[in-house]
């Protein structure tokens, strides 16, 4: 299904334009099929958002088409009513101004990592992995319906690391298991529970951090495996990717054996997810401000690299005036040409079709 979307090109941006038009009325101007150089860069972003309400700066961003998602954490969300409330007013910002629908986001893993408290799963992956993929599936479904009630369309779940020895991951009990096969089945089984539910599972972190001792948030890791045993920790995501998932998320981590860049500045891990393992999904960076802190650098320059090595979508979990700051420096690296403009659309056409196929 997913080849299927990414062949269409053009054809998939006609029918988004015609589906919006009609369910925005005569009033709504149509999504355009030529975008200019500032649109194909904002549909790369995902952003955080101040706040339990939009702020007139982010929707303003939204109306001129620099914001392709946004990103809710725990401290956006108070209750079913207000983040509905919330979502319903950015997804409004986007028709009334004819620009394509929001992908809004979340972390509903489950156990403790649940931005939506009321919702599911309960359990942790640990202790969800053993109850078998049936038992997963039904649990990730119920999840995605009270996602979906709140206007959220894209859980960036489940994990698919396979934990190895001192595993920060497994410390923080967000792996489903010790060995590849089980995380595979239990993966593939959460990604289709949350298609039931019409909800974009986020499969991460590609490459795989399982072999990570500290938290890629807050150190700068090199995963120092050989490139055999770093496969070996890719079936979770071949299962997944079989299962039809969409979307994939890149780590933080570098990985010396598969390139000397960090994975979210590396065309090489890109390939290897696309050509090794088949993917035709859309792909999305972890916190690029993380990224940056632990290297030491500038995260509008970070995003600029992680565009120039093909991630489609960029997330930037910082403040609103740090996600305009990463904007206005992609628009201006497009522009100039450091980011090329078949990538820029292949990106775009990527993403609007993962929008089409999940209204």
């Amino acid at each position: 299904m997913v080849s299927q979307l990414l062949t269409a090109g053009s054809r998939a941006l006609a029918v988004l334009t015609i589906g919006l038009a009609a369910a925005a009325g005569a009033a709504a101007h149509p999504v355009s099929t030529t975008p200019t150089t500032r649109e194909l860069v904002g549909q790369r972003l995902v952003v955080a958002i101040d706040g339990v309400r939009p702020s007139r700066a982010i929707l303003a961003r939204i109306r001129r088409g620099e914001i392709g998602g946004v990103i809710l954490f725990g401290a956006n969300i108070t209750s079913p009513v207000q983040v509905r409330g919330l979502s319903a007013s950015l997804q409004e910002a986007a028709r009334a101004a004819g620009r394509p629908p929001l992908l809004i986001a979340t972390d509903q893993e489950g156990g403790s990592v649940r931005r939506l408290p009321w919702a599911g799963p309960a359990l942790a992956a640990p202790d969800l992995g053993p109850l078998g993929t049936e038992r997963i599936r039904d649990e990730a479904r119920r999840a995605g319906l009270a996602l979906r009630a709140a206007g959220i369309g894209v859980d960036l779940a489940p994990v698919a690391d396979v934990p190895g020895p001192g595993s920060f991951m497994a410390a923080e009990r967000r792996t489903f298991g010790v060995s590849a096969p089980a995380v595979g089945g239990a993966v593939a089984a959460f990604g289709r529970g949350l298609a039931d539910a019409h909800v974009v599972a986020g499969v991460k972190h590609f490459p795989g951090i399982g072999a990570a001792t500290r938290n890629t948030d807050r150190s700068a890791v090199v995963i120092g495996e050989p490139r055999s045993a770093l496969e070996g920790g890719w079936m979770p995501f071949r299962a997944a990717i079989a299962a039809g998932v969409q979307l994939v998320m890149i780590s933080n981590a570098s990985y010396p054996a598969l390139d000397a860049k960090p994975a979210p500045w590396s065309p090489r891990v890109q390939e290897i997810l696309r050509r090794s393992l088949g993917f035709r999904g859309v792909t999305i960076t972890d916190a690029l401000d993380a990224a940056a802190a632990t290297r030491g650098r500038d995260v509008a320059s970070v995003g600029v690299l992680s565009a120039q090595a093909g991630v489609d979508l960029l997330l930037v979990t910082g403040s609103e005036r740090t996600s305009a700051r990463v904007f206005d420096r992609l628009a201006r690296s497009a522009e100039q040409g450091r980011i090329p403009a078949g990538s820029l659309r292949t990106s775009y056409d990527r993403i609007l079709a993962l929008k089409r196929d999940n209204p």
